[in-house]
């Protein structure tokens, strides 16, 4: 699991494939977190501009890791890709100030 320091920005990447790999995107992407005080949040795309297709089939959210300690995500893609998800943590170090 990566550690990154309170107050950073974690880029957090999703790809999508089709049933013979190749890059493909999805009808709907979503975006799901969880931050260490339990506030889930989802970004749907294209409706939330913090989701963000890079090219085919490549997604990314930047969060704003502003509390300490495990973060959970999960990305989720249905459609023309069929049905995919996947999901991710990571832990934000306690500042020392």
């Amino acid at each position: 699991m990566n550690t990154y320091d309170k107050g950073d920005v974690v880029r957090v990447t999703g790809a999508f494939t089709n049933a013979a790999g190749a890059a493909q995107d999805p009808s709907t992407v979503r975006f799901k977190f969880k931050d260490p005080a339990n506030t889930v949040t989802t970004y749907t795309y294209p409706t939330d501009a913090q989701l963000v297709r890079d090219s085919t089939g490549n997604y990314h959210v930047d969060v704003d890791a502003s509390i300490s300690g495990e973060w959970d995500y999960r990305w989720e893609g249905s459609g023309a890709v069929g049905k995919s998800a996947g999901e991710g943590k990571f832990e934000v170090a306690p500042s020392v100030f």
